[in-house]
């Protein structure tokens, strides 16, 4: 990735210009030791790392669906090993009350007055494990932490971590006794990933890690993949994410994707009332910040349509309401958002 310094000097630009190229190259080449870190603990999931990993690089956060058994969990623990900061797990159940999450005020019977105790929330990294079980009390306790990177209590504010990150994961597969979550918390998720099947080799390999790992009574530390992510080199990383070039061509390209959610029968009658809803401007930004993540993460300092095209489904699929009408004709969200992507034309 380079970037262009303009200052007086011919030679102190150069210089510039050369720290700067050298910087991006170090942070770009720790996250690719991060990656190749990540899977070699999880195998069959590169979708997955790499979309967890885009929205570390553009502070978002990110809900993952699928199949219990799909190494959601596994990663988001290998991920936060990697990482500098403070990692904890809620599991969400239904009768997990708000201040569970949050933290509650105690009564100190020394000093005679209340306290404040911490809950989970008061970290770098935040699994919440199966958020779907719990009640929307609970759920909507997340939104302003999500939002705004705190949490108030009892009238008092409390900051959260500046990296603060919710990692959510949920089953498709059973609902019973299960809360959908409302669409003001979705939003907040800047991806929602579905996580498939790994293919044949792939289990395979699956297979072969999970039996060495527990058939070797001491496992040798790989120095190979010994990567730590600090949070100065997170937030630089960041920057750097958006400095990535987007074309204005492409910009609109972006754009008229989204606002296609909001006017979808002018891309086809089959279309037409397929959706209660579009998707509203921070699909627009979350989309902005992933196909630049997306690009820097592959060494490239231009964005191209392939990466719009391939991060709009994450952006978009929890933020498009499908109508009963498209569902009895059998339509999913995945496939109605293929066929925008056929039909809004590419720069």
């Amino acid at each position: 990735m380079t970037a262009e310094v303009v200052v007086a000097d011919s030679s102190e630009s150069t210089k510039s210009t050369e720290s700067i190229v050298s910087t991006a190259s170090t942070h770009q080449a720790t996250l690719q030791r991060l990656r190749v870190a990540l899977q070699s603990k999880v195998v069959g999931q590169d979708g997955l790392i790499e979309h967890l990993l885009i929205a570390l690089l553009t502070d978002g956060h990110v809900l993952l669906e699928g199949p219990p058994g799909l190494a959601k969990t596994r990663t988001i623990h290998a991920l936060s090993d990697l990482l500098e900061g403070e990692f904890k797990r809620a599991q969400f159940t239904p009768d997990l009350l708000p201040s569970d999450i949050t933290g509650t005020e105690i009564f100190n019977a020394q000093k005679g007055e209340f306290q404040f105790r911490p809950g989970p929330l008061f970290c770098n990294m935040l699994l919440a494990d199966e958020i779907n079980r719990a009640p929307a009390k609970v759920q909507s306790a997340l939104l302003e932490a999500m939002g705004e990177r705190q949490v108030t209590v009892a009238g008092q504010t409390y900051p959260l971590p500046r990296s603060f990150m919710v990692m959510a994961t949920q089953n498709p597969l059973e609902q019973e006794g299960t809360y959908p979550l409302p669409e003001a918390q979705l939003d907040r998720f800047m991806l929602h990933v579905r996580v498939d099947y790994p293919q044949h080799e792939q289990e395979k390999l699956i297979l072969r890690l999970v039996r060495n790992e527990h058939t070797d009574v001491v496992k040798p530390k790989d120095s190979s993949i010994d990567v730590v992510l600090t949070e100065a080199a997170l937030l630089e990383a960041q920057r750097e994410v958006m400095g990535v070039f987007l074309a204005d061509s492409l910009e609109d390209y972006l754009v008229a994707l989204v606002m296609a959610t909001r006017n979808i029968a002018a891309y086809g009658d089959d279309l037409k009332d397929s959706l209660t809803f579009g998707a509203s401007p921070r699909a627009t930004i979350a989309l902005d910040r992933a196909v630049r993540a997306k690009a820097w993460l592959q060494g490239r300092d231009f964005v191209t349509p392939d990466d719009i095209q391939e991060m709009l489904p994450s952006v978009l699929r929890h933020r498009i309401g499908l109508s009963y009408i498209a569902e009895a004709n059998g339509l999913d969200k995945d496939q109605l958002i293929a066929k925008l992507i056929a039909r809004v034309a590419v720069p």
